[in-house]
C-alpha cells in the first residue's frame, strides 16, 4: 500500500477575504499538507474563481501540490480551458493536479448552466471530449490547427482526477483518469465504486487511477459539540437539512481518535489521498483542526 496522502480544502464557502485564503494556503503547506484544494461554483455559492486564487497560491508556495477540487470543466471552452491550466501549471513549476467534475443532476447546478449559457444535457460526453481535447494540446499535437502555447511545464500536462458517483461516471474515471475523488458516504458505495474504475482501467489497458476520499469533518474534544458544529455548519453552506447532504457526502463529527477509526475501513478499501474539509466557522481553528490529522 502507498503512503497516506492528506489534503486540505481551502474553505471558500465560507466569507473569507481572498488574501485570507492565499494565508491559509500558506499555513496549510507549512503544516505538511500534502496538496491543497479549491472549489468550484461560480454562480450557485459565490466562490471564487479556483485557477485565480490558485495562480496567487502558486506564487506564494514552494512545495505542496495545488489543486480544482472539482472544476466544472464543461462550463469552460476545451481550447480555452486547456490553455489556462497549462499556464497555471508553468507557474506551479508542475505543482499542479486538475480535479474536474461534470456536476450533478441538480437544479441549483442546472441554474450555472443556464447561467453559462451551457446545455446540461449530455455534459458527461463533453467532458470526456474536453479531457480529450486538452491532452492533445498538452502532447504538443494541434487541435482544429491550433497549436498551444505556452505548453504546460509537466509533460503531456497536469494530472487530471475526476469525480463521480454513477456507474457511468465511474467507468470514465476508469478509463481516461489518474485519480478518483469520491465522497461516498458509506465504505460499501467505496467500495463498489472502486472495483468498477478497476474493471474499466484494466478492460483498456490502464493502470487504476490513484483512489482518493473527500470528506467533511469536525473535530472536538467533546462529540457532542462537533456534532452540532457539523449540522450547523453543512446547513449554512447548502441551505438544505443537514441528513440530505450527509446521505450522499461523506461526513465525520468527533475526536481525532474517532475519525482515524472512522476512516480505517476507507483506507483498507483502497483509499490513497484524503482531501479535508473542516466544518468550523473559525477558518484558522479549522486548518489547525485539519492539521492535526497529520
Amino acid at each position: 500500500m502507498s503512503e497516506l496522502r492528506f489534503g486540505y480544502l481551502l474553505p471558500t464557502f465560507a466569507d473569507v477575504p481572498l488574501e485570507s485564503l492565499v494565508d491559509l494556503g500558506v499555513r496549510a503547506e507549512q503544516a505538511g499538507f500534502d496538496s491543497l484544494w479549491v472549489p468550484d461554483s461560480p454562480f450557485v455559492y459565490g466562490l471564487p474563481d479556483p485557477l485565480v486564487l490558485l495562480s496567487a497560491l502558486a506564487a506564494r508556495t514552494d512545495r505542496i501540490t495545488l489543486a480544482t477540487g472539482v472544476l466544472l470543466a464543461v462550463l469552460r471552452r476545451p481550447l480555452l480551458l486547456a490553455h489556462s491550466l497549462a499556464t497555471l501549471d508553468r507557474l506551479a513549476g508542475r505543482r499542479l493536479l486538475v480535479g474536474l467534475g461534470g456536476g450533478f443532476g441538480a437544479p441549483e447546478t442546472e441554474r450555472q448552466f443556464a447561467a453559462a449559457g451551457v446545455d446540461f444535457r449530455g455534459r458527461g460526453a463533453r467532458l470526456t471530449e474536453t479531457i480529450e481535447t486538452m491532452r492533445t494540446l498538452w502532447s504538443g499535437a494541434p487541435v482544429d490547427g491550433i497549436t498551444l502555447s505556452p505548453a504546460p511545464e509537466t509533460k503531456g500536462g497536469p494530472p487530471i482526477w475526476l469525480a463521480g458517483a454513477s456507474a457511468a461516471a465511474q467507468r470514465r474515471v476508469g478509463e481516461l483518469a489518474d485519480g478518483w475523488l469520491p465522497y461516498p458516504p458509506t465504505v460499501a458505495g467505496y467500495v463498489q465504486g472502486r472495483d468498477r474504475i478497476r474493471a474499466a482501467a484494466e478492460h483498456v489497458g490502464r493502470v487504476s487511477p490513484t483512489g482518493g476520499l473527500y470528506l467533511t469533518v469536525a473535530l472536538d474534544p467533546s462529540v457532542d459539540v462537533a456534532r452540532k458544529r457539523l449540522r450547523s455548519t453543512v446547513e449554512g453552506w447548502y441551505g438544505r437539512p443537514f441528513e440530505v447532504v450527509s446521505s450522499f457526502q461523506a461526513m465525520f463529527a468527533g475526536t481525532e481518535e474517532g475519525f482515524r477509526d472512522w476512516l480505517a475501513p476507507y483506507l483498507a478499501a483502497g483509499v490513497e489521498h484524503v482531501v479535508v474539509r473542516v466544518a468550523d466557522d473559525d477558518p484558522a481553528r479549522g486548518l489547525d483542526t485539519a492539521a492535526a490529522l497529520l
